[in-house]
C-alpha cells in the first residue's frame, strides 16, 4: 500500500478538516502520513521517502501561526525542491487550500503549480462538471452540487488539461480541476475541498482518488 505525504493545517483550513475527511474515505488503497509543520519537519530527504504529496494549506506555517511556510532561505523544502521532486516522477496533488496563494503572492509556488488564485465569494451552492470525459481523472465521475468556497482560479500553465469546472451563481464558471506533468512527474489540482461535508461526497472522493492514482502513474 502507499503512502501518501498529506501537508495541511492553517488558519482557515484547520487540519481536522482534512484528517476527517481522509477518515472517511472508501478507498483503501491508500495510506496517508499527516504533517502540519512541513517548514521545519521536511526536508528534500524525507520528501523523496514519498511516491506523491497531497498539499491542502495555504502559506501559512500551522494553524497557530501565520508566518509563511515558504521563507526564501529558511524553509527546507520550497518550491525549487518541490519542482526537483516533481520532475524526479513525484506526485503533487493540490486541493482547495494547496491552491489558495492569492493574487500570485509566491510567484514560484504559482508558476510550478501553474495557477493563480483570484479569491472565492462567500459560501455558496457549488456545481462542480467534467468538462472533459476523457481524462482519467474524471472517469466515472458525475455531476454534483456541494456547499463550498467557490475558488476564482485562472490556469497559468499552457500544458494544462482541464477536466473539471465549477459554477456558482455567486462566483461564475470557473475551472475546479486540472493537470499537468513536469519532468517525470505529474502535478494535478482540484478546487473543491473547504468544509468535512465535501470531503465526504462520493463524487469527490472518486475525484481525489482518481487524482492521486494519475499522480502516481496508475491511470
Amino acid at each position: 500500500m502507499d503512502k501518501i505525504l498529506v501537508i495541511c493545517d492553517d488558519l482557515w483550513h484547520p487540519a481536522e478538516v482534512i484528517q476527517r475527511g481522509l477518515a472517511l474515505r472508501s478507498d483503501p488503497a491508500f495510506s496517508f502520513d499527516v504533517m502540519r509543520d512541513a517548514k521545519d519537519c521536511l526536508t528534500p530527504q524525507l520528501l523523496r521517502t514519498y511516491p506523491a504529496v497531497v498539499c491542502c494549506k495555504g502559506n501559512a506555517i500551522n494553524a497557530a501561526n501565520t508566518a509563511p511556510w515558504f521563507e526564501p532561505g529558511v524553509t527546507e523544502v520550497g518550491p525549487e525542491q518541490l519542482e526537483d521532486y516533481i520532475r524526479a516522477g513525484g506526485g503533487y496533488l493540490a486541493v482547495h487550500a494547496g491552491l489558495a496563494f492569492m493574487n500570485r503572492s509566491f510567484p514560484p509556488y504559482n508558476d510550478l503549480i501553474g495557477f493563480d488564485f483570484l479569491g472565492h465569494p462567500p459560501r455558496c451552492e457549488v456545481h462542480l462538471s467534467v468538462t472533459d470525459p476523457h481524462h482519467p481523472v474524471a472517469a466515472g465521475v458525475q455531476p454534483f452540487t456541494v456547499r463550498d468556497e467557490h475558488y476564482r482560479l485562472r490556469v497559468l500553465a499552457p500544458d494544462a488539461s482541464v477536466f473539471l469546472q465549477s459554477t456558482s451563481r455567486e462566483g461564475g464558471v470557473q475551472p475546479a480541476g486540472y493537470t499537468r506533468t513536469l519532468g517525470r512527474g505529474r502535478i494535478a489540482a482540484l478546487t473543491p475541498g473547504h468544509i468535512l461535508s465535501v470531503w465526504a461526497h462520493p463524487e469527490f472522493q472518486k475525484l481525489f482518488t482518481n487524482a492521486l492514482r494519475w499522480c502516481l502513474h496508475e491511470i
